[in-house]
Parts: structure tokens; sequence; C-alpha cells
């Protein structure tokens, strides 16, 4: 996974209190990140084997592709009564996102065609493809950056598209919650660490 990065050296500063909330967490930050991550990593069990093949096969560190699992759909479990879809629109008629990774399906985000069933190697492969392609897109558009800045941008441009970022040091300008890449990077950290990936 060297190409990509190092994501135990990747700097971050954890969760906003608006992630945070989710579980009513009275903190926020790496902590809050590690939290999160902690009570995820039992249902995360599930698709250990799938996410370290996904991993092997696309080079991305199964850890970070578990704190996207653990971010977007906190490994399954706000998205398992709703057939995998997530990310209602604001009148809540339709659901922008798919699967453990929530691959975004809208025609004016990332247009892209679910693969496999919401909880499926075939969707792990195609969300941490889509991850891979941000990742070249920032190290192509920031040529000067290191890798574990790439790599950080990568992530913030899986959330929101690398169009939207701008600078390092405002990479979660326009993502969700505007921590996005630093709450997931927390969490890599954290299932490095602890679990097990």
């Amino acid at each position: 996974f060297a190409g990509q990065g190092d994501i135990m050296r990747v700097q971050t500063s954890g969760a906003s209190q608006q992630t945070a909330n989710q579980d009513n967490l009275r903190y926020s930050g790496v902590r809050a990140s590690h939290t999160m991550a902690q009570t995820d990593a039992d249902r995360m069990e599930e698709f250990r084997s799938k996410i370290n093949r996904v991993g092997d096969e696309k080079g991305i560190h199964p850890a970070l592709i578990a704190a996207i699992i653990s971010r977007e759909s906190r490994a399954g479990n706000t998205i398992k009564n709703t057939g995998g879809w997530g990310d209602y629109d604001k009148n809540r008629r339709a659901y922008n996102a798919f699967g453990l990774m929530q691959v975004d399906v809208n025609p004016n985000g990332g247009n892209h065609t679910p693969e496999g069933s919401w909880n499926s190697e075939e969707h792990l492969r195609q969300a941490t493809g889509i991850l891979v392609d941000f990742m070249e897109r920032i190290k192509n558009k920031f040529p000067d950056w290191c890798l574990e800045q790439k790599l950080k941008g990568g992530i913030a441009a899986y959330n929101m598209g690398d169009g939207n970022v701008h600078s390092y040091e405002n990479v979660d300008e326009y993502t969700t919650g505007r921590d996005y890449s630093n709450d997931v990077a927390a969490r890599a950290q954290w299932y490095r660490n602890h679990g097990g990936f």
C-alpha cells in the first residue's frame, strides 16, 4: 500500500461535533472518531474477508476501506433496513447513495450505476475503485503534495469530488460535516491499531 501513502502518518483533527453528535458524544476530534470506529468494529467483522481481498486487489489499505464503511453506513447499520440505500435527498423522495461505502448514484453527483448487492465484494470493489480514481486525480491536481497529503485529499474527493478540493489547509471545506477526510483518517488509524486490519 506504500504507493498511496501511509494512513498512520496522515495528520488528522478527527470528527467534527456535528459528526460526533450521531452517537450523542459530548466530545469531538480524534477521540470521537476512534469511539465511533470502535462502536462499528463488531459489525465490521462480517465484511473483514471481503475488505481484505478488495484492499489487496486495489492497493488500498483495508483499514481505510473499513473506515469509509464506518463513516458512510456505520458498517451497514444505517442502511440494512433500506436495501442498502442511503443519503435521502432534501425532499426525501430519492436516495442518493448505495451500499456499505455509499456509492453516489445521483445524476448531478457521481452518477454511478451500483454494482452488486449493498454488502457484496462487488460493491466494495466498485467503491474502492472510485476512491482510487479520486486519489489519482488529486495526485495529478496537486503534484507538490506529499503522499500522505494526496491520500487525505483523495479521501476528501471521494466524499465531494476532486473539483471541491482547493487546498490542503482546507481540504474538508466542502465535505459532509466539514470533517470527512479527517474523520475517515482517524477511524482508519483506529482500525489499523485495534481493528486487526
